[in-house]
C-alpha cells in the first residue's frame, strides 16, 4: 500500500487478499450490459476485478487522495465519482445510463454500513443484488433467522426487500491496516414478490416491536390494539408473551394488515 496514510475516520481498511476478491466476483453473474455501483473503492483492489465483467461501472469515493490509484480505471464504461455516497442523488445519476440489471458490490466502511444500505433502498433504484463486505457481527444480524438472538428490526427491514445470505467470513488479516474484527461477505438478492401492506405502518410497527429487545410483545406494543394482534400471533404458534425476535416477516405483515382494516 506504499506510504498511503489510511484515515480511521473514513473506515479505511483496504482488502488485499486476491482469493477473497475472486470469491466476491464469483458470487454474482454480471453481464456486459449491466451496471455495477461500487461504494468506497479505496485504492481499487476490488475495482480491478469488477472491471473484468466489462459492465458499466460507477465508483463513489469520498477521499480524493486516491485519485492517483483510481483514475487509471476510467474509460467509456467506468466513471469514478469523488463525492460522499450518502449525499448523491442516485436516481439522477443512473437514469442516463443504459443498462439491464443493477448490482451494488462493495467493501463497506463499518461505521456507515446501515446508512449506505438504507440509502440504496430508499433511493428506489431497482437493484437486482448487493454483495457487500461488512463486519462479521453485522453480517450475522442482517442474515439472521427468526428465533435467533441476532434477529432484529434491521433484519426484518432487509428481508422485506431481499433474500439475505451470509456467504463467507473474511479474516481480519486480509485487510490493510488490520482491523480489530473479522468481516463477512453477504449477498442481498432482490425479491420478486411485492407485499401488500401499508409500508409506513409496517416499518413503524416493526421498530416498535423491537423497541426494547428484552421486553415481550405485550409491553412493546401496548399502544396498539392487542386484540387484533393476538389471533395472528396464535396462527404462528406465538403469544404476546413472546419477544419480537420470534416473529417472522410474514407474521409481521399479517398483523399490520389486520391493524389496517
Amino acid at each position: 500500500m506504499g506510504d498511503f496514510k489510511h484515515k480511521h475516520s473514513l473506515g479505511q481498511n483496504f482488502l488485499k487478499d486476491k482469493k477473497v476478491l475472486i470469491k466476491i466476483i464469483d458470487s454474482v453473474d454480471v453481464k456486459e450490459d449491466d451496471l455495477i455501483i461500487e461504494v468506497g473503492p479505496g485504492q481499487g483492489a476490488l475495482t480491478k476485478y469488477l472491471k473484468l465483467f466489462r459492465a458499466n461501472l460507477r465508483c463513489y469515493e469520498i477521499d480524493k487522495r486516491v485519485k492517483k490509484y483510481l483514475d487509471s480505471f476510467i474509460d467509456e464504461k467506468t466513471e469514478i465519482i469523488y463525492e460522499d455516497f450518502l449525499n448523491v442523488d442516485l436516481n439522477k445519476q443512473v437514469k442516463d445510463i443504459k443498462y439491464n440489471d443493477l448490482y451494488v458490490i462493495a467493501n463497506l466502511p463499518y461505521y456507515i454500513t446501515t446508512p449506505i444500505i438504507e440509502k440504496i433502498i430508499n433511493s428506489k433504484i431497482d437493484v437486482k443484488a448487493m454483495v457487500l463486505m461488512v463486519q462479521n457481527e453485522v453480517a450475522d444480524r442482517l442474515a439472521a433467522k427468526p428465533g435467533s438472538k441476532d434477529y432484529g428490526a434491521i433484519t426484518v427491514y432487509l428481508n422485506y426487500y431481499f433474500d439475505v445470505e451470509k456467504l463467507f467470513v473474511v479474516n481480519r488479516n486480509s485487510f490493510d491496516p488490520v482491523p480489530n474484527v473479522d468481516s463477512a461477505v453477504i449477498k442481498l438478492a432482490r425479491k420478486d414478490n411485492k407485499y401488500q401492506v401499508n409500508e409506513d405502518l409496517f416499518f413503524k410497527f416493526v421498530k416498535d416491536a423491537f423497541a426494547m429487545k428484552r421486553k415481550n410483545l405485550k409491553n412493546n406494543l401496548s399502544k396498539y390494539d392487542l386484540k387484533l394482534i393476538e389471533p395472528i400471533l396464535s396462527k404462528y404458534n406465538l403469544t404476546l408473551q413472546d419477544r419480537a425476535e420470534q416473529v417472522s416477516l410474514e407474521c409481521f405483515i399479517e398483523i399490520v394488515n389486520n391493524l389496517s382494516k
